[in-house]
């Protein structure tokens, strides 16, 4: 695709409207916008918004999974003023805490935040303002697109800061990476108040495609009825979403191999067993998973339907991303399979700053570098491997073991509903490999065996040294495992 034609997600609705009016933008269960809908009730909130909250001032949005959601995020782009998308039923000691650090001017949502002294304007009512004779300018590259906020289910909420320029480095990487068609109609089912969700939609509205949101995977039927409705051609979800629609459906989406142009995941690692499953039932269907994080987003992309098997891999940079590997001392490493080192990324996809958090910044982001604690090395044909983060890869008598490598292994036996595998501290070997596991029968299962089964697929020196049945792993609501939880547990 061209690169640098548009500088916002913004003006590339604008010019869709223009040149392909009738064309659908977005849709939910309840409704549909084209291009031009769109844009007009984007334009007409903006103006609203201009004249009532003012430039570079924060505005609290309150997810709900609709187009309207989308339309008050761009409405905020073009007036200038900068969006902070809130979760879905949110705490209200969140929404607190994060209107406390914006001093946000206006509160956007489905219904009026009980017991928060600041301003309302309803989700219903953004689109209903008169469209302005004058539209008004177009952000600049580097103004602030949005404020993201962790979850901050390890702390406090960290804010991250983006630009409308790092928006559009990474939806052009994604429109190229994916081999996006015109036409194309994606069905997202993360959430918008979620980098993972946000990205996918930018991406479609930079290609003049179709973004249809779903409510997560649950009411499956609703999904599939989604798909049907307005023939969706590609799907973006989270591997643990994918694991739900094997579970309540089989093989039904096997069903969609001859209309999907592509399936893509991303924001947790994929199981060996749900990719192997999914390339089974969806042969000749493009097939992605992405890695990334809400500072650098959608870094790496890797096909893994049609590319050969490479454990841990993760795959080529994505356009505008560029990857190093550094030692502890963030210099950089010759790194290997067997000299793994810590993956650090550069480019217009990362983000401007954390939020009111100088040090913070200072310590993450360096000359343009954005360094994580992801342990991995990049092979001589440029692909990257991740094996876990630099935490939880568990060093059991000089072996790095990566708990994904064990977690997929085990998968494997039909026994197992879920699994984790996670470090625990040994007095002898400083740390060992623990492995809890939820099993389809707790009566009929028989550790001995178990045992015999772990022997056969995992190697000797990284063999799970205790091994607990639980009834439930712990995850976050994306489907990452909280290892830290899991490993406090004696």
């Amino acid at each position: 695709m061209e690169f640098g034609r548009f500088s916002s997600v913004v003006q590339a609705v604008a010019y869709h409207a223009a040149t392909t009016p009738d064309a659908l933008c977005m849709a939910d269960k309840a409704k549909s916008l084209t291009y031009a809908q769109a844009w007009e009730q984007v334009s007409g909130l903006a103006q609203h918004l201009s004249q009532g909250v003012g430039q570079e001032n924060y505005v609290l949005v309150s997810c709900n999974q609709s187009v309207e959601f989308m339309v008050a995020m761009l409405g905020c782009h073009l007036a200038g003023v900068i969006p902070v998308p809130l979760e879905r039923n949110a705490a209200r000691d969140r929404e607190r805490e994060i209107l406390g650090e914006t001093h946000a001017a206006l509160y956007i949502g489905p219904k009026a935040p009980a017991e928060l002294d600041v301003p309302f304007l309803g989700l219903d009512q953004v689109g209903a303002f008169p469209i302005p004779e004058q539209p008004l300018p177009f952000p600049a590259a580097d103004a602030v697109s949005e404020v993201l906020f962790s979850t901050g289910t390890t702390g406090k909420s960290k804010g991250i800061v983006l630009t409308q320029a790092s928006n559009m480095a990474i939806a052009e990487g994604l429109v190229d990476g994916l081999r996006m068609k015109p036409g194309n109609v994606e069905i997202i089912l993360m959430p918008l108040s979620h980098s993972h969700g946000l990205r996918r939609t930018y991406a479609n509205l930079l290609n003049g495609s179709a973004a249809v949101f779903a409510d997560g995977v649950l009411a499956l039927k609703k999904v599939f009825d989604l798909m049907d409705t307005y023939q969706v051609s590609a799907m973006d979800l989270a591997p643990s979403m994918l694991s739900i629609v094997f579970k309540l459906s089989q093989d039904r989406l096997g069903d969609y191999a001859d209309v999907l142009d592509y399936v893509q995941l991303g924001s947790a690692p994929l199981p060996e067993e749900d990719k192997a499953h999914l390339k089974r039932i969806m042969p000749g269907v493009r097939l992605y998973n992405i890695y990334g994080t809400t500072e650098a987003g959608c870094s790496c992309i890797y096909d893994f339907g049609t590319e050969e098997e490479r454990p841990h891999c993760i795959g080529r940079p994505s356009a505008h991303a560029r990857f190093v590997v550094v030692d502890e001392n963030r210099q950089p490493v010759e790194s290997s399979a067997e000299n793994p080192g810590l993956l650090a990324t550069t480019g217009a996809i990362t983000m401007k700053e954390y939020f009111n958090a100088p040090e913070l910044t200072a310590k993450t982001l360096v000359n343009g570098y954005l360094y994580t604690n992801d342990l991995g090395y990049v092979d001589e044909q440029g692909y990257v491997y991740m094996l876990g983060r630099k935490d939880d890869v568990i060093n059991f008598g000089g072996v790095k073991i990566s708990p994904e490598e064990i977690e997929s292994a085990v998968k494997a036996n039909p026994l197992v509903k879920d699994c984790a595998c996670v470090p625990v501290k040994d007095a002898v070997a400083g740390q060992i490999p623990k492995l809890f596991v939820v099993v389809q029968d707790e009566a009929s299962f028989d550790l001995r065996e178990f045992k015999k089964f772990l022997g056969h697929v995992i190697d000797a020196n990284k063999q799970p040294q205790r091994i607990q049945v639980i009834d439930a792993i712990p995850r976050t609501y994306n489907g990452k495992i909280k290892r830290k939880e899991l490993a406090g547990r004696q």
